[in-house]
Parts: structure tokens; C-alpha cells; sequence
């Protein structure tokens, strides 16, 4: 796991870590949303830079976006030209539409309106997360100026429209496309596929038998290597752990031969994945003949056949060839020794790059999330979920 970076932050991940990011904060209410953006930037490493207009101190203090960022802010002119420094990515968060109409048109006003001229120049990534009436959001000339954001290799974000608003997104959202687009520039970023949740067979039209999983390892893993630049792809069967973004990918799909269906298209595609995450706790076991109608419940007993589903690993093998694969293994009561000897044996048997071995009964502990299992070199022990994801992500990259 990262080490802190910050005292009053938690580090969720290395995504932004040695990354120069400029924050400029434009007028609008929801500049007071600069707060929450900017301790998620730092909870990701970024060594941040912050301009703010002299519209947006009239929404919030120069002081409280100096206490998120902790860093100075740039609120005019200084004879250092700080807006001209190389930054790794640029953010406006509320962009006005003036900002964007002053941009597009090369308006040179401010401070912020000569860095995002630089960065246009030399080719920076660029998100604007725009804030308004939603009135405004209805003006043609907004469509045409974002679209021209966009030819100019920018990036907008939208937030939902509520309460007559084009809202902002949330924080960690925002943050999360910052990260995918600088990381995406990476020359070893992968297209990879991510299984996870739970299986579950219909017992009748309203019942059905399910496994355990929650879905929260491999959400968190798909979205660390979102953030880290990767391609991601979900196939998610049945969780109870919702993801803390939307993904641009994702295929729900809960039966255990409907979510192998999706897995084998993908590897049949043109832009065949590089990489697979096997998380998904797949339902061994599957009711052999479902009633199609709602079984009444005054019966004593109702006795169900379960047949063998197919299993995932041994359809996918053959058509993985040369792919990173990742699966997992759990098992209760076993030590140690034995847990690491049956995925060395999983690993044998499916050609796997490494199993991510647990306990059943160390799954909620404080003190091991896993054990790291490779196909070559020595076992390690995974203290949390942040270090299996950054694990997973080395794995991927070679």
C-alpha cells in the first residue's frame, strides 16, 4: 500500500502520485464544491496547483481552497507566471460558460485563461466540468461551445440535471476520469475484464439459490485500474456493494451461463482483452429444472435437483491464450500451506499469472487480506485491499 502522503487525508491510491494538476475554480455555486474536489485530488497524490477567478472568491474563500488543497492559491497576476508551468493535467471545476467561451475564442484575461492557452499548446489534458441554470445548458451556443472544447482534444463532463440545474458530478467521479485520462497516456495500459458478485438459479418465477459475494473486491480493483488508465471492462452478477463510480463499461449478467456467455464474446471481439480479474464467486450448482410459475408455499417440503454449472476457468482457458488471468481462491480450514499448494494447482491447471488466495475466515480481518500467489516467485502477504489492487495492476503491466 501507498505510504500517507497527507495528514488529514487517507490515501486511496497512487494514481495521481508525482502528477502536477492545476485546479482553476470559476465562478458559480457550486464552487463551494471545490473543498470536497480538491481533498479527493490529494487522496489520489496530486501535487496540485490551484487558480481561482475573482468571481469564484466571491462563492468561497481563498482561505477554505487554500485548507483543502493545502497549497497556496493564485488568486491575480504574479510576476512568477506560475499559470505557464508544465502540469501533468488541467482541471476547471465549475467551469462558467464565460470561462469556455473565453477559452474557445482565446481570451487571455486571467491567469487561469492563459494556462489553459498553454495547455491547449502543448496538448495538456483538459477536463471542464461545467455548472449552470439549466436554461443555459439549453442555449444551442452552450452545445457549440462544448463541442469545440472537444475538437480542441478537451474533455466536459456532465452532472445530472436536478432542481432545474446541470449539477456537477460528485468529487470522486471527477477525480476518477482526471486520473483515467492522464494514466491513459501510459504506453503499458491494458484492455482488461473484470468479473465479480454473485451467481444466482432460479428456483421458481420469484425465488432462486444464491452464493456469497458482495462484489466489493472486485469493484474496487476495476476501479483502480480505471484510475490507473486501463481499458476496464465489468461483467457483474449480483452484489450488494454499489461502486463508488460509474464505470464506462459494464455487463450485469447473473446467471452463471449468461455471465460465461458475455465472457466468451468479449474473447472472441476484435480488440480482444490483454488481461482477466476472475472475482466473480461463480455458482458451482444450478437448479436442474426451475418452475416457471410461483411454487405455492403451504407444501411441508419441496425437493430441488441441482446440476453442475459449467465452470468459468476451464471454458475460458483455451480461448485466454497469452492473456494476463488472475483468479481467486477461498477455502476454510485450511492452513497456510495447503491454501498456497491448491492455487499453485489452479494456477497449473488454467495457465494463470497468479491466484489471490484467502482464508475464509481471515476475509474481514485487520491483520491479511491474502495471500499473493504467482505462477513464479514467492507468495506474499496482501495486508489490504488497496495493496491487492495495486498487486493486481503490477501483475497486468508486466
Amino acid at each position: 500500500m501507498a505510504e500517507r502522503r497527507d495528514s488529514d487525508v487517507d490515501t486511496r491510491s497512487v494514481a495521481l502520485e508525482g502528477r502536477k494538476v492545476l485546479v482553476g475554480i470559476t465562478g458559480g455555486i457550486a464552487a463551494v464544491e471545490s473543498v470536497r474536489l480538491l481533498r479527493e485530488l490529494r487522496r489520489h497524490g496530486a501535487d496540485l496547483t490551484v487558480m481561482m477567478t475573482h468571481s469564484a472568491q466571491r462563492v468561497i474563500t481563498p482561505l477554505a481552497v487554500e485548507w483543502a488543497s493545502q497549497t497556496p492559491v493564485l488568486t491575480d497576476w504574479s510576476p512568477e507566471m506560475s499559470q505557464l508551468d508544465h502540469f501533468d493535467g488541467i482541471l476547471v471545476s465549475p467551469a462558467t460558460r464565460q470561462t469556455i467561451a473565453a477559452h474557445v475564442h482565446g481570451i487571455l484575461d486571467t491567469p487561469l485563461q492563459m494556462a489553459l492557452s498553454a495547455g491547449r499548446g502543448s496538448r495538456t489534458p483538459t477536463i471542464f466540468v461545467p455548472s449552470m441554470h439549466g436554461s443555459l445548458f439549453d442555449d444551442p451556443v452552450t452545445d457549440d461551445l462544448c463541442q469545440t472544447l472537444q475538437q480542441h482534444g478537451h474533455h466536459v463532463i456532465w452532472g445530472p440535471e436536478e432542481e432545474g440545474r446541470m449539477k456537477q458530478p460528485d468529487p470522486v467521479s471527477v477525480v476518477a476520469e482526471l486520473c483515467h485520462i492522464i494514466n491513459s497516456n501510459i504506453a503499458s495500459r491494458k484492455r482488461v475484464v473484470v468479473t465479480l458478485g454473485a451467481n444466482r438459479s432460479a428456483l421458481d418465477a420469484v425465488r432462486w439459490i444464491q452464493n456469497t459475494s458482495s462484489g466489493k473486491t472486485g469493484w474496487l480493483i476495476a476501479e483502480h485500474l480505471y484510475r490507473m488508465g486501463h481499458k476496464v471492462t465489468v461483467v457483474a452478477g449480483d452484489y450488494s456493494h454499489d461502486p463508488s463510480f460509474s464505470l464506462p463499461s459494464v455487463h450485469h449478467e447473473v446467471t452463471p451461463d449468461g455471465m460465461l456467455d458475455v465472457l466468451i464474446e468479449l474473447s472472441e471481439s476484435t480488440l480482444r482483452p490483454d488481461a482477466w480479474i476472475h472475482c466473480a464467486a461463480v455458482l458451482d450448482y444450478c437448479v436442474s429444472a426451475p418452475s416457471m410459475e410461483k411454487v405455492k408455499s403451504g407444501s411441508e417440503e419441496w425437493s430441488i435437483q441441482l446440476s453442475r454449472s459449467a465452470k468459468h476457468l476451464d471454458e475460458l482457458t483455451p480461448l485466454c491464450e497469452g492473456s494476463t488471468r488472475i483468479a481467486f481462491k477461498l477455502e476454510s480450514g485450511a492452513t497456510d500451506e495447503q491454501l498456497v499448494e491448491r492455487a499453485h494447482s489452479l494456477i497449473d491447471r488454467h495457465n494463470l499469472t497468479a491466484v489471490v488466495a484467502n482464508h475464509l475466515e481471515e476475509v474481514h480481518s485487520q491483520d491479511r487480506r491474502a495471500i499473493w500467489v504467482p505462477s513464479e516467485g514467492e507468495r506474499k502477504d496482501l495486508a489490504d485491499i488497496n495493496s491487492l489492487a495495486e498487486m493486481v495492476e503490477q501483475a497486468i503491466c508486466g
